[in-house]
């Protein structure tokens, strides 16, 4: 299944919701015995924009690795209707996944880097070079395809690093906070691209932070959660219209949704 093409404005303001991933009843225990998370109920709908709002420890990144599939859910499920399913049975959805750290291999270039899932896919050398180029361009990296990562800024290896991950034309774009370590402009720049790249592509984005500015900013929904055990305490729509502007941050519009995320991330913070 390819994602949206290309649109303007909100990608689900003139569609009918399709759920992309359901999540019912997620738990997660480690070997330790740490409940990290339960009774985790959620529904991402096809082009959507959700934030995983939450203080650090409340399991944000460990739902995401759950959606992504790299570690199993203790009890629950996890259903991907609109994905590929192969004979078993077992949903195959595109995604792509963003670090906090850019994890760019030191060695090669940007476009090497950029190009190394298609060339793990064994798309072939020229196409996947191209396809490389495009995603940096997309990024705002064209004129860097041969630059190595030591010579680029944190950003921009932030820039490469999402490239990386746009590359295969994903579904679904899953992002533990890759901002975090940024400074505060090159992060309000980072979050215009990216805002910019969702109504371009309209890729599903799920997006982990523990900033309640940047989460009012940047998402049509946001889900909070709160800790011990990690859980979705309540989910909160951003009415705001799309696309989104310096405007926006210093609307009355912005100051009160981000009041009301506040207030809310506080409750879930003492429940």
């Amino acid at each position: 299944m390819n994602h949206l093409g290309p649109t303007t404005g909100d990608p689900l303001a003139s569609a009918a919701p399709r759920a992309l991933v359901v999540l019912r009843g997620v738990e997660k225990r480690f070997g330790t015995g740490t409940l990290a998370l339960r009774g985790v109920d959620l529904t991402i709908q096809t082009g959507d924009f959700v934030s995983l709002l939450g203080p650090s420890g409340c399991g944000k990144s460990t739902l995401l690795r759950i959606i992504a599939g790299l570690i199993a859910p203790s009890a629950g499920t996890l259903d991907w209707p609109r994905a590929e399913h192969d004979a078993a049975g077992v949903a195959h959805p595109r995604l792509g996944f963003v670090f906090q750290e850019p994890t760019l291999m030191p060695w090669t270039t940007a476009v090497k880097n950029v190009a190394l899932p298609l060339r793990l896919e064994g798309v072939a050398r020229s196409e996947r070079l191209e396809r490389a180029a495009e995603a940096l361009r997309r990024v705002g990296l064209a004129g860097f395809e041969h630059a190595y990562p030591r010579a680029l800024s944190g950003g921009m290896k932030m820039r490469v690093s999402i490239a990386r991950a746009l590359v295969t034309r994903p579904d679904i774009l899953l992002m533990d906070e890759p901002f975090a370590a940024l400074d505060e402009i090159t992060r309000f720049r980072l979050n215009n691209d990216l805002l910019s790249i969702w109504q371009e592509t309209g890729v599903t984005v799920v997006f982990v932070t523990h900033s309640v500015f940047e989460s009012v900013y940047l998402s049509r929904r946001i889900a909070v959660m709160a800790a011990r055990p990690g859980r979705i305490e309540r989910e909160i729509a951003i009415e705001a219209p799309h696309p989104r502007d310096e405007a926006f941050r210093t609307s009355a519009e912005y100051a009160a949704a981000c009041r009301t995320v506040s207030a809310a991330l506080e409750e879930a913070m003492a429940a």
